[in-house]
């Protein structure tokens, strides 16, 4: 696991890496990352990494059989988790 929180920055703002839930596969580690920026707005960054844990810049492909194990670190994480909620709420 990386370390927690981290530092991000990106063109319109930065802040810290607060929560990381992610799931190893035999291709790469699917991750979610709840983002927290300096002005206090928190936002979900869908990414990957490979195994050398080098962030890659790809679309975001989470098998099947990932599923369950990404499920239980999100379950792990309440601020990935509350957001998550929120995206699948009718």
């Amino acid at each position: 696991m990386r370390k927690l929180p981290r530092d991000f920055k990106l063109h319109w703002g930065k802040g810290v890496i607060a929560e990381e839930a992610s799931a190893q596969t035999p291709f790469h580690e699917p991750c979610i990352q709840l983002l927290q920026f300096e002005d206090g707005s928190r936002s979900l960054r869908f990414c990957t990494y490979n195994h050398e844990g080098r962030f890659q810049r790809v679309p975001l492909i989470v098998s099947e059989e990932a599923i369950d194990a990404l499920r239980e670190s999100v379950q792990a994480n309440p601020g990935i988790r509350e957001l998550i909620e929120k995206l699948a709420a009718p």
